[in-house]
């Protein structure tokens, strides 16, 4: 780029920089939260049925089933953690998306047909049938501590962000994580899966959007595409094709290994996903949502790589414009949040915003109706504990929905605690169950000798080595294995191989070992 381009682009970005959001860009996020809120209230108007509430009477649109699947799995985490991750750590993670066509044969033509065959409200009741109620409610409780850590980590991380994007010091992290959790909360405990499913098509149309809009004034401040990178840049980790070093951060082989059985995993076994599988008629139009969810994926997911491209050059040609204490490699989480608060024209800084607000929101308000889902249906209904009528239980469903709400507002006080970037501390914590529960199923509808037994000493090895894996430095510092060091002897990448391998290696040899030596079909019919 030559120098009149350079002194042109530096003109237009001192002309936006700005000292944080506008009362125009406040005022679009309220209006977008109070719209939510009013679309939530339109939609539980005529409420009478759980069935209505939690699946959407099961013939919901396999398209809005599709982009919803997508909004609630790619939360502010993934909103924040990918531009972040490929500014200060390099572009490996995109290795995960090369995976995607293995995950949709997989979840589509093995995992499907079977799930489809019976319709239920939460997904850990196909466990019951083959296990027995105990794995079934195992299922269940790992499902929900799952589920309020993931809730609690993003609201924390949305929280912080727009903190500092509003010019506000971390004291006030509390106050915005409380105004997010609330608005979410109102609409979905009101309008149920329906609001659910419609606010997140309305959240992907924002988050795409926002993302591009970046992308955009990027674009046009430097006068080109100069930002996109033409080589390895130095900024960035050494991320080789395979490692046999097992504390290599990111390698192509492990992100492609350990997302494609995250998705498989996530699909197959988190009740947030199966219930949008139920929603739908059959396995031809689950599969289609499920075919949606992963091209939008890749969609947003290399548009957020492009985010995190253009970041990064426009920051290395005006390096000026970060301020003293935010570095590109140590705080390229803040980075994102630094450039739509400070040098975004505005008005566009009011619409990334709520698209960020938008995928926290996307990911709680399914949380929360997936979670209120699976306590009334795997304990309440399960024991006859629940309200009697249709309209109590929905009535009943919506309060458990705010007590939820409230609990994940307050765990999120906790999670600053846990050291490491975005995608480190995910992999840390919301992963940590994903496998193992996934792991049930597989016991459950595809391996026939599986045993209670065996299916217990399989879950608790696998999560204890999925834990050892996730804290790996933490726990050979405290043996003074290791000295105090930035760098896991394992990376945080292995957490779902180890525990997938184990859990079904244990899982099988328990099972086949006490079906063998007691050759007593007790073992494994439901107890």
């Amino acid at each position: 780029m030559n120098d009149l381009v350079l002194l042109a682009a530096d003109e237009s970005r001192t002309a936006i920089e700005s000292s944080g959001l506008t009362p125009i860009d406040i005022g679009i996020i309220v209006l977008y939260a109070l719209g939510t809120i009013a679309l939530g209230w339109y939609y539980g108007r005529k409420q009478e049925t759980t069935s209505e509430y939690f699946t959407g009477s099961g013939n919901m649109n396999p398209i809005l089933i599709g982009i919803s699947l997508f909004a609630t799995l790619l939360s502010t985490i993934t909103y924040l953690s990918l531009p972040g991750e490929v500014i200060g750590k390099g572009p490996g993670y995109l290795a995960n998306y090369l995976g995607l066509p293995i995950v949709y044969l997989v979840v589509a033509y093995v995992l499907l047909p079977v799930y489809m065959k019976q319709k239920v409200t939460s997904a850990y009741e196909l466990l019951e049938v083959k296990l027995g109620v105990e794995i079934r409610l195992l299922g269940a409780t790992m499902f929900l501590i799952l589920r309020l850590f993931w809730m609690s980590l993003l609201l924390y991380l949305t929280g912080k962000a727009l903190a500092t994007m509003l010019g506000l010091d971390d004291n006030y992290i509390p106050a915005v994580v409380a105004v997010t959790g609330v608005v979410a909360i109102t609409y979905t405990s009101l309008g149920g899966l329906r609001a659910v499913v419609i606010t997140d098509l309305m959240q992907t149309v924002l988050l795409f959007g926002g993302a591009w809009l970046v992308i955009g004034t990027i674009t046009w401040q430097m006068g080109g595409f100069g930002w996109f990178p033409t080589e390895w840049d130095p900024n960035w980790d050494t991320q080789p094709l395979i490692s046999f070093d097992p504390s290599t951060r990111i390698t192509f082989l492990g992100s492609f290994l350990s997302m494609s059985l995250w998705y498989i995993a996530t699909s197959g076994g988190d009740q947030v996903s199966v219930q949008r599988f139920m929603s739908t008629t059959d396995a031809r139009a689950a599969r289609k949502s499920f075919l949606i969810q992963l091209c939008v994926s890749v969609t947003v997911g290399v548009t957020l790589a492009l985010v995190g491209f253009s970041l990064l050059g426009y920051f290395q040609t005006f390096p000026g414009a970060l301020p003293a204490d935010m570095h590109l490699k140590t705080t390229a989480d803040d980075i994102f949040p630094h450039m739509i608060a400070h040098h975004l024209p505005v008005g566009i800084s009011g619409l990334v915003v709520s698209a960020m607000f938008a995928a926290a929101m996307s990911s709680i308000d399914s949380g929360v109706n997936s979670i209120t889902a699976v306590i009334l249906t795997d304990y309440l209904d399960r024991f006859d504990r629940a309200p009697k009528s249709e309209r109590a239980h929905v009535l009943f469903a919506r309060g458990l929905a705010v007590t939820i709400g409230v609990i994940v507002v307050t765990c999120s006080g906790f999670m600053g605690l846990i050291e490491g970037n975005i995608t480190t501390v995910t992999g840390k914590t919301t992963n940590l169950l994903t496998v193992p529960i996934f792991c049930l199923f597989v016991f459950a509808l595809f391996i026939p000798f599986a045993t209670r037994l065996g299916v217990w000493v399989g879950t608790i090895c696998g999560t204890s080595a999925a834990i050892l894996v996730a804290f790996s430095k933490e726990i050979s510092v405290s043996l003074e294995l290791i000295k105090d060091t930035d760098v896991a002897p394992v990376s945080f990448q292995w957490i779902p191989v180890t525990a997938f391998v184990v859990t079904l290696t244990i899982g099988c040899t328990v099972s086949y070992l006490q079906t063998k030596l007691f050759d007593d079909d007790s073992y494994h019919q439901p107890s």
